[in-house]
């Protein structure tokens, strides 16, 4: 498996991973509940099925934070096979919580916070 590459959204963060192992065992870990559990929690999800499901290629699932504010996002596994007879997988962790918009707006008064990057 590779340390995989990071990138940004506005609202999301992505991770991309090379794995050793074949697409249907990947498969089987992110959508087969028993599976998924020894490293995704249940309690980690607002919804333990799956939001949506494209079989052997995605899946989506719904989370919510522990503490408050409770913020809700989604999580989206996407798996193709590699040149390798490996997995590439590409996680999305997208925040959908409308009230995030409210704790990260702009002031009324345009008092943005300046930030300084020390050298």
């Amino acid at each position: 498996m590779s340390n995989g590459k990071i990138g940004h959204r506005e609202m999301a963060v992505e991770l991309e991973y090379e794995l050793d192992e074949p697409p249907h065992k990947v498969w089987r870990a992110i959508s087969v509940p028993e599976f998924r559990e020894a490293w995704l929690p249940r309690k980690a999800l607002a919804d333990p099925e799956a939001s949506s499901l494209v079989p052997e290629q995605e899946v989506r699932y719904r989370m919510r934070e522990s503490e408050p504010p409770f913020l809700e996002s989604v999580v989206t596994f996407r798996i193709t096979p590699n040149a390798t007879g490996g997995t590439s997988l590409r996680i999305i962790h997208e925040l959908t919580d409308a009230r995030f918009d409210r704790l990260t707006g702009t002031a009324a008064n345009s008092n943005n916070l300046t930030l300084m990057l020390a050298a």
